[in-house]
């Protein structure tokens, strides 16, 4: 039987007597009732409405049968008749409010959760061209609502996972029955119940310790805020991970293919789209070789270069103190360090710093003899190719791998350059997300699937999911075909 004195003191020494607890006690007819809830996280309106009135506008004697009157006349769906105490701090910190009665041996927690979320708006870090404005929020009901608005099937499930010893974070897992493959939901929900952490605070979190098994710089699990990518992959058969607290949902697996798409090329003309694909596939490949292949061929393989160009690379080289490779190294570290300024200053300031910074750089110091006007070019087209892509951890390997290529065409010139183009290759093709290869679909090679890679087929040509994502390829009628 719970003696109302004695549960106040224990929670009290559970919370250290936090200023936010509060407990108020009610005595009506011949017995005692007490309730507790925190107020940082809980509305005193839902209380008032739910409880309070309740009580209140009962005539009849309350505590002849309390549990019975308070689960029959409050209207809450998130009610509980609860026994152990131990088990309900827990949902005290996540806004409930505990009911006790005096002398009896069961309580009532009952949801009065204060939204502290921000609205659905428009993504922040992913720039929305053409299709839906929304994005995820913290709130991890609003996030599956958002999905579930654009899949209205049964077959759309959600298996939530706690994890944190002290945040007791909601990992929840979406996919879509008969469609993902049950081998892989399986492992991911064994490996995420056994992350072993005091706190979630991001999905990056989940995300780190889902990669750990082997170390590259490119990531193997993509993150997104948009709720029509997430969409997308679940129909494709993948496996989405909403986190709570956290506006980025994970994608799972990811391929190399993956990032250099982007959720509009499907609400435009295929033939448009195309030109895009080609033109991030190129910037891809630019952004990391630009700078290497500069060096290479001004310092090593002059050769290459027709003779008039040699001349005028000669003439613009002429007084700077520094050799080539330094001084594109020097710049390429100077434009990242403006880029993350923009990133981290705020926003109506960032844009205009990191513009005029990199105009007044550049000018001074080919001004100033430090630097040629070629290598601001150089580091120009490097970092701009770069921009095309928006996932950070993407944009951080992208770099890793210029600098690698920078390195190599320092010490052997062209022969560095395919000497790190091999590693590279050879990097990613040992890559795999959950057995699936990270080249899909060109290595191995399927041909089916090279219809949405590099160039996207009409959408009535998209007949089929990937293979190797589910055995469930049919998705489009035969009639549309």
């Amino acid at each position: 039987m719970h003696n109302l004195k004695n549960i106040e003191k224990i929670i009290k020494e559970k919370y250290g007597n936090s200023s936010d607890l509060v407990f108020r006690y009610i005595s009506k007819f011949s017995n005692s009732l007490m309730y507790v809830y925190l107020e940082s996280v809980s509305s005193d309106d839902k209380i008032s409405d739910f409880l309070v009135k309740n009580i209140s506008n009962n005539n009849k004697n309350l505590f002849e049968d309390t549990l019975s009157f308070l689960k029959n006349s409050i209207y809450s769906s998130h009610l509980y008749i609860e026994t152990n105490l131990e088990e309900c701090f827990t949902k005290l910190s996540n806004g409930f409010t505990l009911i006790f009665v005096q002398n009896s041996s069961k309580f009532i927690s009952i949801e009065t959760k204060i939204m502290l979320d921000r609205g659905v708006v428009e993504s922040t870090s992913e720039s929305i061209i053409r299709g839906p404005k929304d994005s995820f929020t913290e709130n991890n009901s609003k996030n599956i609502g958002l999905i579930r608005k654009r899949i209205k099937t049964n077959d759309l499930w959600f298996k939530e996972i706690i994890v944190g010893t002290k945040t007791k974070t909601k990992v929840t897992v979406s996919y879509i029955n008969g469609v993902a493959d049950k081998e892989k939901i399986e492992i991911l929900l064994d490996r995420i119940s056994k992350i072993n952490i005091d706190g979630i605070l991001d999905s990056g979190y989940i995300r780190e310790f889902l990669c750990l098994e082997k170390k590259n710089f490119f990531p193997k699990i993509k993150s997104t805020e948009r709720p029509d990518l997430a969409s997308m992959s679940l129909l494709e058969g993948k496996i989405v991970i909403l986190v709570e607290n956290s506006p980025f949902v994970l994608i799972t697996p990811s391929t190399l293919i993956d990032y250099i798409h982007t959720p509009e090329d499907y609400y435009q003309k295929w033939k448009n789209v195309n030109v895009t694909r080609i033109l991030r596939f190129i910037s891809f490949i630019l952004t990391i070789v630009t700078p290497a292949f500069y060096v290479a061929v001004t310092t090593f393989n002059q050769e290459m270069i027709p003779n008039e160009l040699l001349i005028s690379l000669a003439i613009q080289q002429d007084g700077v103190p520094f050799p080539t490779a330094f001084e594109v190294l020097m710049m390429m570290i100077t434009f990242e360090i403006l880029r993350e300024t923009d990133i981290r200053i705020p926003s109506p300031m960032g844009a205009s710093i990191s513009i005029v910074g990199a105009l007044v750089l550049g000018e001074a110091a080919v001004s100033a003899g430090v630097v040629s006007p070629i290598v601001i070019i150089v580091v120009a087209i490097t970092s701009t190719c770069g921009l095309l892509f928006t996932d950070i951890d993407f944009v951080n390997a992208l770099r890793f791998w210029r600098f690698v290529f920078l390195l190599f065409a320092t010490i052997s010139g062209m022969i560095g350059i395919i000497l790190a183009t091999i590693l590279l290759i050879f990097k990613l093709a040992e890559m795999d997300t959950d057995g699936v290869p990270y080249l899909e679909p060109f290595s191995p090679l399927h041909k089916e699937e090279l219809k949405d890679s590099i160039i996207k087929a009409p959408i009535n040509k998209l007949n089929k999911r990937p293979r190797y994502l589910t055995n469930n390829i049919k998705k489009l009628g035969e009639k549309n075909v």
